[in-house]
């Protein structure tokens, strides 16, 4: 028996356009042509397209389909072991996300009190990742530290939020400045930037002492997420958060404590 292109698209329920594909990455090829010049499928062809659909439906890639079917002897066992530890690898990543969606659903802020489009307009590309401002809820939410800076950035205004953006940003331009210039992370036009970077954060959201910026320079080492609220990921370089986590230790020790203020 052969079967159209047609025929086949409606047995296996998927498009015409992905049989297409397959014939053109070389993955099933018809057996043969109608007079006409149309694709016509045997039931060979058929038997290869339930092998290859259940491995796409496995998420195996195409062109490790086509090595396990090129070679009969081919261990198609070490293949799905492959795949069997790595949908278990996702699935513990999914139910993580999981719990923490339903954290999120409990938190249902940020401190930032604007709308939507209200945000796009004033952060841009620096946005608030909800796994990150969840956990840091939960880890910090008793703490009167974290709960002034919600309080106080629950206070601004749009056009607060602006200047505080506009702030980030000449800042930003003038750090990855420093950084690509190889001025030292221990120098002193480090050092003036990372004193700007912690009385930025006193101005707008909580005191913050030495030892503080400290432990907030050192999270945008450990947690990516941190530093991509200071430093959006299309502006950072190679290198940059550890940079700056220096510069800002290095400011404290240049610091008396009456100057944490």
């Amino acid at each position: 028996m052969s079967y159209s292109v047609g025929q086949v698209s409606g047995f296996a329920g998927i498009t015409v356009r992905t049989l297409h594909h397959y014939d053109k990455a070389g993955l099933l090829s018809p057996s043969d042509r109608s007079p006409a010049g149309y694709r016509l499928y045997s039931d060979a062809d058929l038997s290869r397209l339930q092998q290859i659909l259940f491995y796409r439906e496995l998420g195996f890639p195409l062109d490790e389909i086509a090595t396990i079917l090129a070679d009969p002897q081919a261990n198609a066992l070490d293949h799905l072991r492959a795949r069997h530890r790595l949908l278990n690898d996702q699935i513990s990543k999914l139910q993580r996300l999981v719990e923490v969606a339903e954290q999120a659903m409990e938190v249902q802020r940020t401190g930032v009190e604007l709308s939507p489009e209200e945000r796009f307009e004033v952060f841009g590309e620096v946005t608030f990742d909800l796994t990150y401002a969840t956990q840091a809820h939960l880890k910090w939410q008793h703490r009167e530290s974290y709960q002034r800076s919600m309080a106080r950035a629950a206070e601004h205004s749009k056009e607060d939020w602006a200047k505080i953006m506009a702030e980030a940003a000449d800042w930003r331009l003038r750090l990855t400045a420093a950084f690509d210039a190889g001025e030292p992370a221990e120098g002193e036009r480090a050092m003036d930037l990372a004193e700007e970077h912690r009385q930025h954060i006193a101005r707008w959201f909580t005191p913050c002492p030495t030892d503080v910026h400290g432990r907030i320079a050192d999270g945008f080492v450990t947690d990516p997420r941190a530093f991509a609220l200071t430093v959006p990921p299309t502006e950072q370089r190679p290198g940059l958060a550890p940079y700056l986590r220096t510069a800002v230790h290095a400011n404290a020790v240049r610091r008396s404590p009456a100057d944490d203020a």
